[in-house]
């Protein structure tokens, strides 16, 4: 029998959540395999965790502060998860992505090809199931089209991922300087700096629409003070955290690079999009 923790961080988002749980407890049972749910409430003030209480009350429910954001909520569930058991794996899961049957299988065969010693990945898709939105990432940002097989991948979204005890002992938890996005790209990053390996599944294994393409933090349609305060949330562009990443990964140059460019691109968006539109010929 293997042992898993699922971690979640939710925040007002009650339907969602309960669909994600929901598609995650209609998979029991899998064949040699026990799952724990620990959830991080990150100060829900629309009932979701008093929701998820009485739906699913194997649930562990740890209160945040309001302010942990995704990275931060992970980190804390992921660490309490541990102080409870030693468990064989940690399967992160996204709050608005919804598993297909069959998931907790093919995770669990992959694991097993890969002897415990790989990051697992699994893709996600939109609700039209005509486009990939989350999953593992290429070198050059791209989602691999699932062809049957394991694919090895550069660094990935953390909507669904497996992290195998023997990776776990390795790399530990999330980076905490990181406190909503970018920890799920920097694991990754580690992970291949550290010679582990990363895969994603051969098919896609569920659904979660994909995020506004353009920003609000660089959108021209928003005032530019609203603009600006939106860069340096924690779920914007904060440009500390992105020089943090952008030095660790790809040198101070890069890095510098960056920097300029994150604050070029708050001013004086309508310029930014201009002049990075594909050119014609």
């Amino acid at each position: 029998m293997k042992y898993w923790a699922v971690l979640l961080t939710v925040f007002n988002r009650k339907e969602k959540t309960l669909e994600c749980l929901s598609r995650l407890f209609d998979q029991l049972p899998v064949e040699d395999l026990q799952i724990d749910v620990f959830l991080t409430d990150d100060g829900c003030t629309d009932g979701t965790a008093e929701a998820v209480e009485n739906l699913f009350p194997s649930v562990h429910i740890l209160e945040g502060s309001g302010d942990l954001f995704w990275n931060r909520g992970m980190l804390m569930v992921w660490k309490a998860a541990a102080d409870a058991r030693d468990y064989d794996a940690y399967l992160w899961l996204n709050d608005d992505t919804f598993l297909y049957e069959g998931t907790l299988t093919s995770l669990q065969r992959a694991v097993k090809d890969t002897e415990g010693k790989a990051i697992i990945v699994g893709a996600t898709e939109d609700a039209t199931h005509s486009k990939l939105t989350y999953g593992g990432r290429l070198r050059e940002g791209t989602i691999p089209i699932p062809t049957g097989e394991l694919r090895p991948v550069e660094y990935f979204n953390g909507n669904i991922v497996l992290v195998p005890q023997f990776v776990f002992r390795q790399l530990g938890y999330l980076d905490d300087y990181f406190t909503h996005s970018k920890g799920d790209f920097d694991y990754g990053l580690r992970a291949k700096k550290a010679g582990l390996q990363i895969y994603q599944i051969g098919k896609v294994l569920g659904e979660c629409d994909e995020h506004p393409t353009i920003d609000k933090w660089c959108n021209p349609n928003v005032p530019f003070a609203q603009r600006w305060k939106l860069l340096n949330r924690p779920n914007g562009m904060p440009p500390r955290e992105t020089f943090y990443f952008e030095k660790r990964h790809y040198g101070i140059i890069v890095a510098c690079l960056h920097y300029l460019t994150v604050h070029i691109r708050c001013l004086f968006p309508k310029w930014w999009i201009r002049e990075n539109q594909p050119k014609r010929n």
